[in-house]
């Protein structure tokens, strides 16, 4: 499998890394979080529109219960966990502690959870991160090393994103990377979800690009920005500012369908491109051996939160979707998942 890496970023996180979906300091995340901010003292008066399931299970946290993200503020994965934990306090009147454990590639939020106690009080917070850095090599476990719990919303697969004044469409981009071989830069992360989007994007379009690893989603904005890569991958809520302003230019997403959130930008698959790639479902990992009492009144709390009017638009604003699953359809869906890693990793190895 290649691995072209411009920067050093891996010399000492590639062992322990795991994907992970965030920034930091973005005009587009920055305002998003003022936009999250507002909405939680908007929505205070809202408490009593959602019946609080908090003892149907049984049990009940005996304190504050800490969503552990392998990401960094700002980003999709931040913004959706803040407000989940909005409104699981209101419905439960449980405290709620966002932790962004970014660094190597995510691996420090997700150890920090696996050796942590699984009375229900430290919990993972993301998508796809265990499955893509097991196949990818990275680590020796997957999701089954963990105690699923309930989904609480999707975002689209990442799209693709050019500066319009040096590519106008996808086809246009395509043309020359073909007329210049391993030239075009992208920016990725080397062994994470993007990565892998990315070889397989290079394999279906039948281009060569020179992939960049950059880090973080807030470093990929910078390196388009600053023009050292030709395209990057990214979340809709993390680039819609710079859509606006005439900076990015998105050229098309590896979905099935058009997404709600961009119904103008078309599919890959449109465009001839025959690439479909997982969606990012955001789920709750618990250390193993947490308790049926622990997962069931975590899928009472976030059904109730997805089901909460208010609580859906605010997702909408931020541009995710609320999406509930059992723990039990949360655990089908990461073993589909999986597989479908390991497909695309197989598919493209050399």
């Amino acid at each position: 499998m290649k691995k072209r890496i411009l920067s050093a970023v891996l010399a000492g996180g590639m062992v322990l890394g795991l994907a992970a979906c965030g920034s930091s300091n973005t005009a587009s995340t920055t305002a998003a979080a003022k936009e999250t901010a507002a909405a939680t003292k908007a929505s205070e008066t809202n408490a009593a529109e959602s019946a609080a399931p908090a003892d149907a299970s049984g049990w009940t946290p005996s304190g504050p219960i800490s969503l552990v993200l392998p990401a960094g503020a700002g980003g999709d994965t931040d913004l959706s966990a803040r407000i989940f934990a909005q409104y699981a306090k209101e419905i439960t009147g449980a405290d709620f502690v966002v932790v962004n454990a970014s660094g190597a590639s995510g691996s420090v939020a997700a150890n920090q959870v696996l050796s942590a106690a699984n009375d229900g009080l430290t919990v993972l917070y993301g998508h796809n991160l265990v499955n893509v850095a097991n196949v990818a090599g990275i680590t020796d476990y997957d999701y089954t090393a963990f105690t699923l719990g309930p989904t609480f919303a999707k975002n689209d697969a990442q799209g693709l994103y050019v500066n319009p004044e040096k590519y106008k469409s996808l086809s246009e981009f395509i043309e020359a990377a073909k007329a210049n071989p391993g030239q075009l830069k992208a920016c990725t992360e080397v062994g994470a979800y993007t990565y892998y989007e990315f070889l397989k994007f290079e394999q279906v379009a039948g281009i060569d690009l020179d992939l960049v690893d950059v880090g973080s989603n807030s470093d990929k904005v910078t390196a388009m920005l600053s023009g050292q890569v030709d395209m990057m991958p990214g979340a809709f809520v993390n680039t819609k500012d710079y859509i606006d302003a005439g900076q990015f230019l998105c050229v098309g997403i590896p979905t099935a369908e058009r997404s709600t959130l961009m119904p103008d930008v078309p599919t890959l698959k449109e465009q001839g491109v025959d690439l479909v790639y997982p969606d990012c479902d955001y789920s709750f990992y618990f250390p193993a051996g947490t308790s049926e009492d622990v997962i069931k009144w975590f899928e009472d709390t976030t059904k109730a939160v997805t089901e909460n009017e208010k609580c859906q638009e605010d997702l909408k604003n931020m541009q995710i979707n609320p999406y509930y699953l059992s723990a039990a359809d949360s655990v089908e869906n990461d073993k589909n998942y999986l597989e479908i890693f390991k497909e695309v990793a197989a598919s493209v190895e050399n």
